[in-house]
């Protein structure tokens, strides 16, 4: 079968070399060029299977303050929609931000909301289920480093089912052209959040980034409730989107729900 690359990255430490990677090939990023190796080697890999008999989280509750509207830029990320928040350049703080308390005892950490991103099928899975596509909130530290993810699953539901927080992003019909971006005004993060019960319940565990280099040292909240949506916007979502889940990785030292 050939293989397909939808992507090129450009490998970390200024050697020049494109690296050319693929979802469907996730196996084998760790192998393709050191820069890449906690792929292979990482103790805290995401994504994961997650497990209902496990119960949910008491620890690590994250606080919301998302009550200002952001302007943005919808466009593609190469394998689905995807949105980025305006903010002076180097400058997070200014942006919806989340709190949480990494440690018992020790002050609550704040994180800030920089856009999202769409994966279609979803990353994660529940008890081997992987949904058909997966939304993903994702926070940077005060100096812009990758901090902490917010994960909804999507999924179709009944005839009567719609989500509000895609009702108000007319322009995703744009999206499957990676050069359009569009630019949305007065877009509320928060709108998303009552869809999943505001992360009342969910699922927490120390991971990383899903796609290469795989940085460790994220923080992911995954909503237990399932982000359901109409037919017509789940068939939106999928038709700009490629394939974009990389494989589960086996539990190491993730403490889920510790």
């Amino acid at each position: 079968m050939q293989q397909r690359l939808h992507k090129r990255m450009e490998a970390p430490g200024g050697t020049g070399n494109s690296v050319k990677w693929a979802y469907e090939e996730s196996n084998r990023w760790g192998y393709l060029t050191d820069d890449f190796a906690l792929c292979q080697i990482g103790t805290q890999q995401s994504p994961i299977d997650l497990k209902l008999s496990g119960g949910i989280s008491h620890t690590h509750c994250p606080r919301f303050n998302y009550s200002n509207p952001v302007t943005g830029h919808l466009h593609n990320w190469g394998y689905g929609p995807s949105m980025t928040f305006n903010h002076p350049k180097g400058k997070y703080t200014c942006l919806p931000s989340m709190s949480f308390q990494e440690k018992a005892g020790q002050a609550n950490e704040t994180v800030y909301l920089t856009g999202w991103h769409i994966h279609a099928p979803a990353d994660h899975t529940v008890e081997g289920y992987r949904s058909r596509a997966e939304l993903h909130f994702v926070h940077v530290d005060a100096k812009g480093k990758p901090r902490a993810v917010l994960a909804f699953r999507i999924d179709p539901g009944t005839c009567d089912s719609r989500s509000s927080f895609l009702d108000d992003l007319p322009e995703l019909v744009h999206c499957k052209d990676m050069k359009t971006m569009k630019t949305v005004k007065n877009f509320m993060p928060k709108a998303v959040l009552a869809e999943v019960g505001w992360f009342h319940e969910f699922w927490t565990y120390k991971g990383s980034l899903t796609s290469p280099p795989c940085t460790e040292g994220i923080r992911w909240f995954v909503a237990r409730n399932v982000l359901y949506v109409g037919d017509k916007q789940m068939q939106d979502i999928l038709y700009h989107s490629k394939y974009a889940a990389r494989e589960t990785q086996e539990i190491w030292q993730h403490q889920i729900n510790v």
